[in-house]
């Protein structure tokens, strides 16, 4: 509804109580602003100021569109400083995504290697899928997100490039009792009789089902179960068995043991997600993520 310079001008007009005093702070010319002036006073339906035979002051009018006038320049003021600094690097809200277990360890370690390195780094984080990061960083939400090629390979977004971060060796969990508990690694075979439990299998491919064509059998029965507590919760009650990424095994409870399998293509690879024109404390944390997975 107003003009920001015109509530500038109000507050200088103010704090000076002349014209000409408030066209000098701010270089403006005198009649300049009194025309700004005479401008709100017709927005906000009347008079603001009281003309003085020296100078001017603030009617209750006035004083009700300074107090306001006040609180939007100062919010606008500490919003150009944060700017500045997040611009800069130093500091500012960083919006960042992750994969489910990327949380588990790797972005918690990072995180905080960034909270020490940048202390005036504010992160708001965020967790989902793949696809769904992806889509945010395209569309300017987050600033940076943990990605993976799993399950279904990893999706491209418009103007966001995309680095390998680590190889993640993905494991069979298994409840202590089962038969091949001990075995440390496992054939895909031997586990043909199992039900399996993931999230996405059979409306796109996934790598899971490439590895049961290359073992050239079909899984008896896959149950759909998105969150790993309900995977672990499951396999521990020998309901099925799961596929769990390395970058999980601290957080698999003491009741399931984590075997390896044969077939070297079962590992997923872990990207770092960037905008075409990332933040300097959105590489900062690229290169801490780097440091974690070493």
């Amino acid at each position: 509804m107003f003009e920001i310079d015109a509530l500038r001008l109000l507050v200088a007009v103010a704090e000076t109580g002349s014209f000409t005093k408030a066209a000098a702070r701010l270089n403006y010319t005198q009649s300049a602003v009194s025309r700004r002036i005479a401008a709100l006073e017709q927005q906000t339906g009347g008079p603001l100021l009281e003309r003085l035979p020296r100078g001017v002051r603030l009617n209750p009018a006035g004083r009700t569109v300074h107090r306001h006038a006040m609180e939007v320049l100062d919010r606008l003021s500490r919003a150009e400083r944060e700017l500045a600094v997040l611009h800069a690097g130093h500091g500012g809200l960083l919006h960042i995504g992750a994969f489910a277990t990327a949380n588990i360890s790797l972005v918690p370690t990072a995180l905080r290697a960034l909270q020490d390195a940048r202390p005036d780094v504010e992160v708001v984080a965020v967790e989902g899928p793949t696809d769904t990061l992806m889509a945010r960083l395209a569309d300017g939400v987050l600033d940076l997100a943990i990605v993976s090629d799993y399950p279904s390979g990893l999706p491209s977004a418009d103007g966001v490039t995309t680095t390998a971060l680590c190889e993640d060796e993905l494991f069979v969990a298994l409840p202590r009792g089962h038969r091949l508990a001990g075995a440390g690694t496992i054939d895909l075979r031997e586990l043909r009789d199992e039900a399996w439990l993931q999230n996405a299998y059979g409306d796109r491919p996934t790598m899971l089902a490439d590895a049961f064509a290359r073992a050239a059998f079909a899984p008896r029965k896959i149950t759909r179960i998105a969150e790993w507590s309900g995977k672990f919760g499951y396999v521990a009650a020998g309901l099925g068995v799961a596929l769990v990424p390395s970058l999980a095994a601290w957080a698999v409870p003491d009741e399931l043991v984590l075997c390896s399998l044969t077939d070297p293509a079962l590992r997923r690879t872990v990207h770092v997600a960037l905008p075409a024109a990332p933040l300097p404390a959105a590489l900062k944390l690229r290169d801490l993520l780097r440091d974690a997975v070493d």
